[in-house]
């Protein structure tokens, strides 16, 4: 059984959700960001972890890696054209959503009230706006960003859509809100979702 901390309201869920895709069993131990539980593992405080007997894993990108390429499931070879252009998909999702949406959260309720720019949040909100065009264009007529495929890089990005939406950013039109209503409805997103309902 695999053991993560973290919580369910933070990037921990993308792990959970993968081990659920993964049909792999898991109990989480609730931490939220910067508590003593999490700092002693992980210096910079911040969460998920997966513990891996003596060891940790941080970052979430990280664990979802880790994990697909251990089960081998959702994910190409490594060192595969296929593996190369997933793990562009992947970081699209770090670099032109998930980056656009912490920076607005920063912004908004983490930073100190006298570090927060609120004119920041506009530029983000743009930048977004213009991700999703991008977005449509890479994805074009497939069901999944690799095809018939789904992958971590769906997840990542299907996590990251699921976050905009609570923060209230422009929900995309088309094409890839037909994709971001696949990638949302998966079953074991329901699943990791009604396991970790009682820790909200």
């Amino acid at each position: 059984m695999y053991k993560v901390i973290g919580h369910p309201q933070s990037r921990t869920m993308r792990v959970l959700w993968l081990l659920e895709e993964l049909g792999q069993s898991y109990e989480v131990l609730p931490c939220k960001p910067h508590h003593n539980d999490i700092q002693q593992i992980n210096p910079s405080g911040k969460i998920p972890a997966l513990i891996v007997g003596d060891d940790a894993i941080y970052d979430s990108t990280a664990i979802c890696t880790y994990l697909a390429d251990k089960h081998a499931s959702l994910t190409f070879p490594a060192g595969t054209i296929e593996r190369a252009k997933q793990d562009s998909f992947t970081n699209f999702a770090l670099d032109e959503m998930d980056a656009i949406l912490w920076m607005a959260a920063k912004h908004s309720f983490i930073h100190p009230e006298e570090q927060r720019v609120p004119e920041i949040k506009q530029a983000c909100h743009y930048e977004w706006a213009n991700t999703m065009v991008r977005l449509e264009q890479r994805l074009g007529d497939q069901t999944w960003v690799m095809g018939d495929t789904f992958t971590i890089a769906d997840l990542i990005i299907g996590h990251c859509a699921i976050w905009a939406k609570l923060a209230k950013f422009e929900w995309p039109q088309g094409k890839v809100a037909d994709y971001f209503a696949r990638v949302t409805s998966r079953p074991a997103l329901t699943k990791a979702k009604e396991n970790t309902a009682e820790l909200l």
